[in-house]
């Protein structure tokens, strides 16, 4: 399998696939194999997030790791999802056009880069909706 299709059969990196309790109704991003509420009778299955959501907090980043320094300033924030799960995530806006409560929508971006060929890694960050 080529490195590049193992990457994109990650479904949850790249759709916000995660989970939903039958029993309980919970809804879980990243998916996990057990409900943490429910135990042994949850009844997990698999879920695709709308991705539509609303930015609980952020923070902007003037001094980034190593290799994003030419994306300074940016925005990182929480985002809580319509069916309830809280996710940390970029968000693609000018940080004066971001506020606490705002709606956000999903967007597929690439998130870096690594090793000497400069593999690309994508994945959902979210703008203003």
């Amino acid at each position: 399998m080529s490195v590049a299709r193992f990457w994109r059969q990650q479904v949850q990196r790249y759709n916000l696939v995660g989970n939903h309790c039958r029993n309980c109704d919970e809804y879980y991003y990243p998916p996990r194999t057990t409900c943490p509420f429910c135990r042994r009778n949850g009844e997990m299955e698999e879920y695709k997030f709308s991705g539509k959501g609303e930015l609980v907090t952020y923070t902007i980043i003037h001094s980034a790791a190593e290799g994003f320094e030419h994306q300074t300033p940016y925005v990182l924030g929480i985002v809580k999802l319509e069916e309830g799960p809280r996710l940390t995530s970029q968000i693609i806006a000018q940080p004066e056009d971001v506020n606490i409560g705002m709606k956000v929508r999903p967007v597929f971006r690439k998130l870096g880069e690594s090793g000497d060929k400069g593999m690309l890694h994508y994945g959902t960050k979210f703008t203003p909706a």
